[in-house]
């Protein structure tokens, strides 16, 4: 780890008052959850069962309509986070927030980590698998109903299937989380951007909204994306960096 740049993103925070994160999948890799394009990810994950499909197909609003018991049979086995605890990232924004520096968590993540952590002003613009409802009435649903129903394809009361509260290929982003998202960017003075490859549009366009003094980018892997001559990149863990700015800040994680 850089010990010098973690030293200037201490010094940066420090003197910031409207800080944003926007996160993707690698926030929540450390916790366990696997992200999608890594070589451990779910794209890369070999399973008889679904070898034959494509992942982005099992992820889509095609596969929910065409083929609803392969996409609940994929959700239940893959997308399963509820037992699933935040790591030293999710709490240290959550901790970030509670001074006030930190106005908003903008996730791409669906497993509800940052909120579990302590987070309140997260904005899910691919929604969230802890949430359900039936396609047909809107009916509101726990969010362990889709893994505890006895049926293949779960349904509604009224006979209508029901779905998570997630966004699937071919579908819009949720247009609230979408507007506070990106007013909440365009108002930061500091953008730090995590564990995220910015690949997955329109999502990772949110970003060009920026205008404030200090941009941080914090991710394992080097990013191919247009930086501003003084951005600040780290590619390390993200959890790991967090912990040491909670060390040099005096912030409990326990």
């Amino acid at each position: 780890m850089d010990e010098t740049k973690i030293r200037e993103l201490h010094e940066m925070i420090e003197k910031s008052n409207n800080i944003v994160f926007f996160g993707g999948a690698g926030v929540s890799t450390e916790s366990g959850v696997p992200d999608f394009r890594s070589k451990d990810g779910l794209y890369n994950q070999h399973d008889v069962q679904f070898d034959m499909y494509q992942p982005e197909y099992l992820l889509s609003h095609s596969c929910l309509v065409r083929e609803p018991e392969v996409y609940f049979e994929f959700h239940r086995q893959k997308m399963d986070t509820r037992n699933i605890e935040p790591n030293n990232a999710h709490k240290y924004l959550a901790a970030l927030e509670k001074t006030g520096k930190l106005k908003a968590v903008v996730t791409q993540n669906i497993d509800g980590l940052h909120q579990k952590a302590g987070s309140k002003e997260v904005y899910e613009i691919h929604g969230s698998a802890l949430r359900n409802y039936c396609m047909h009435c809107g009916r509101k649903y726990p969010m362990d109903y889709i893994f505890k129903s006895r049926e293949p394809i779960p349904h509604c009361e009224c006979g209508g299937i029901i779905r998570p509260d997630i966004t699937l290929y071919e579908e819009s982003l949720p247009e609230l989380a979408v507007r506070k998202s990106v007013n909440a960017i365009a108002a930061a003075d500091m953008l730090i951007i995590g564990g995220t490859s910015l690949t997955v549009y329109p999502a990772a366009s949110y970003i060009n909204y920026f205008e404030g003094k200090y941009l941080v980018i914090i991710n394992r892997d080097e990013l191919n994306v247009r930086k501003a001559q003084d951005t600040l990149v780290i590619n390390d863990k993200i959890g790991e960096v967090f912990t040491r700015l909670a060390e040099m800040s005096g912030i409990s994680l326990d």
